[in-house]
Formats: structure tokens, C-alpha cells, sequence
């Protein structure tokens, strides 16, 4: 008998205690498995459904899921998998809701823990180390609830090795064109102001390049503040306010050359805390060459933007674990107030690897 779950259909298969689940998204994948059929199910294969007529083509795409309940009679290490040779059993699959949905194909695609943490948009390098990572051994054996738990706790402890560090009063926000950096810096105004009270004074710095920034004067503006014109070649004025911030013109990623004047600049204003804005939807590469520029820029915190559109948080684990930058914030959203995560590491953990231990870094 069919188990209804919103637009979720479930229906027996052939196999006894194998089920063949129709959802519209991952997402629904996990839920109906954990609702429905407990928390010891394995999913064997994932395929995505050819689409029918020309609604199918512009509707969202179905998955078909075929997952497995453990036969009660045998021990768990002695069930066969839909009664196939223990070598011939296709290999583990972790909750659906890993799956790049996008990149799936018509076809039963069983995969193991490597194959399912690419498509959650984890770099081919990361998912090496963790596939040779000691604590992950054996991992096939496991249930695959149980095998994501173990890849969130760690990744977790990685991340807790570096202690996260305070932004110091005079800060200023770097990024390439595009990447939100005066965004974020409205963002950070506004928590700084009204979450904890502080008040202080923000800089717009031009050089030789433009740096529009109407948006920031008015922001600025009601918030009480002036935004004022940063002088080059001269530290940036002592007061006794709480803080100093500077929107910075945009970096160049292609042409290092073009950022010494923006480093000397910084150097010369003794800017202590550089803010490192990245854009999360740029493509891999181009991330990791605008994270080498920030850290030619010398910066010390990172902020990404643009997760509101963002799927897949899986490709920003190798800038938190391997990178030298302490994680600010990220932005979820394109207002100028709010949509700020500071839980940096705990929200990319909640969005890949669901139900496992989010670390409490110190």
C-alpha cells in the first residue's frame, strides 16, 4: 500500500523489505526515509526519471530512490542486499540529500561515500583525505546516517584547530568586482550597531580606481554615521570611537601588480583586520584565486556571500579547514540588514552533513 508524504510516493518493491520511493527532491528522499522507514534504512541507488511531455521539461525533476530495511532475522552484517553476493552489492549510498541533483543522470547510479560528498560540491582533494582518514575506515559497513555523522565530526575537528579570532577595531573589506564586499560591510554596520550597541567611523578609499559607493553614504547616513574619503599615504585618524571601517575599491585577481597600491594603503593606514569577501557561487579556481589575492592583500578574516543562491555549501569546507583565514560570517541574502550567519562552521555543517555534531569552536 502506497505511503503518502506530501508530493512523496512510496511503493513496495519487488524485493521484500526494499522500497522504491518518487519525490520531487532530495530533501523529501530523507524525510520519508527517516519517517517512514527508520533511521536503520540503506539506500541503494538514486536515478533521476526522464521527463514526459512538455510539463515534465519545465517542471522540477523526479528522483526515483530505492532503499532497503535491514531483514530482522539476520545480524546486520550478515543481510545481503536485495539477495546479491556480498561483492556484487552495489556500495553504501549516504542520505539523498547529498546529491547534485542537476548532474544525475537517467540511470540507477549507486555510489560510494566519495562519489555522494563530489556531488555535495566537496573538492576531488578534500574528499581524498577524508576517504584516507583512519577515523573513516570500514566506513562501508556502517549505515550511512551513521557514515555522515562520522564525516561531520571530522571535518568539525579539523575546524576546531584554529580558534576563531575577534575582528580588531580598524578593519577594512577586500573582494573582487562582484563579490559583495560592500554588502557585507552594510551588513556588519548594521550588527555592530544595533546587536551591540557600538558606534564608530567608516571610510571610503578611491586611489586611483573608482569605488562607487552611494548605497554605503546613505546606509551610513541612517545609521547616524558620515562616510567619510580616506587620505592616501596617511594612517587613518585616531578618535575614541569604537571602530574604524574602510570599503576598499576592488581588487584585481588576474593582475596581482594591481593590487600594490591597495597594500600599501593598507599598510600605511595600519589597518590590523583585512576582510576577505568571496562571492561562493564563483567557480572553484576562481575562488581559490581570489583567496590567494586576499592573502597577498594580508587578510585576516573571510566572509562568503551569496548563499541564498547557493545549493551546494560542500566546496566552501576546503576555505574552513585548510585555509589560514577565521571565518566572519556568511551572507545569506541581499539586504543590507540581516541575512548575516555568524556561525560560520555550524551552518555549512547543518547544510551538508545534517545530524552531525556541529562543533562549538572557542
Amino acid at each position: 500500500m502506497p505511503i503518502a508524504l506530501n508530493e512523496t510516493t512510496v511503493a513496495q518493491a519487488a524485493a521484500p523489505a526494499t522500497y522504491k520511493l518518487v519525490v520531487r527532491s532530495a530533501d523529501e528522499a530523507v524525510k520519508a526515509i527517516r519517517e517512514q522507514l527508520g533511521e536503520n534504512a540503506r539506500v541503494l541507488s538514486v536515478r533521476q526519471l526522464p521527463s514526459q511531455g512538455l510539463a515534465g521539461l519545465l517542471g522540477r525533476p523526479r528522483l526515483e530512490v530505492i532503499a532497503q530495511i535491514a531483514t530482522p532475522e539476520l545480524p546486520v552484517a550478515m543481510q545481503p542486499a536485495l539477495g546479491l553476493p556480498a561483492d556484487d552489492r552495489p556500495a553504501s549510498m549516504a542520505n539523498p540529500f547529498s546529491l547534485d541533483r542537476s548532474r544525475l543522470g537517467s540511470r540507477d547510479m549507486p555510489a560510494g561515500l566519495g562519489d555522494l560528498l563530489r556531488r555535495s560540491g566537496f573538492s576531488a582533494s578534500l574528499v581524498g583525505r577524508l576517504e584516507a582518514a583512519p577515523e573513516l575506515s570500514g566506513h562501508d559497513m556502517k549505515p550511512l546516517h551513521r557514515v555522515l555523522v562520522d564525516v561531520g565530526t571530522t571535518l568539525g575537528a579539523a575546524a576546531r584547530r584554529r580558534a576563531p579570532r575577534p575582528l580588531p577595531s580598524r578593519a577594512a573589506f577586500i573582494g573582487s568586482p562582484g563579490s559583495g564586499r560592500t554588502t557585507a560591510l552594510c551588513k556588519w554596520l548594521a550588527r555592530e550597531m544595533f546587536s551591540h550597541h557600538r558606534t564608530g567611523r567608516v571610510f571610503k578609499a578611491e586611489f586611483d580606481r573608482p569605488n562607487p559607493s552611494e548605497g554605503l553614504g546613505v546606509f551610513c547616513e541612517a545609521l547616524g554615521l558620515v562616510l567619510e574619503h580616506a587620505v592616501p599615504d596617511s594612517p587613518l585618524p585616531q578618535s575614541g570611537t569604537e571602530f574604524a571601517y574602510v570599503d576598499m575599491p576592488a581588487m584585481s585577481v588576474r593582475r596581482p601588480q594591481d593590487n600594490r597600491p591597495l597594500l600599501r594603503y593598507l599598510d600605511t593606514a595600519q589597518i590590523e583586520g583585512r576582510v576577505l569577501i568571496l562571492n561562493a557561487l564563483y567557480d572553484q579556481p576562481v575562488l581559490r584565486d581570489a583567496y590567494a589575492a586576499g592573502r597577498d592583500l594580508g587578510a585576516t578574516h573571510l566572509v562568503f556571500t551569496h548563499l541564498d543562491e547557493l545549493e551546494h555549501w560542500g566546496r566552501l569546507w576546503d576555505f574552513l579547514i585548510e585555509g589560514e583565514l577565521s571565518p566572519l560570517f556568511l551572507s545569506t541574502g541581499s539586504g543590507l540588514t540581516g541575512d548575516l550567519v555568524p556561525d560560520v562552521v555550524g551552518a555549512v555543517m547543518r547544510r551538508t552533513l545534517p545530524g552531525a555534531p556541529v562543533p562549538h569552536l572557542s
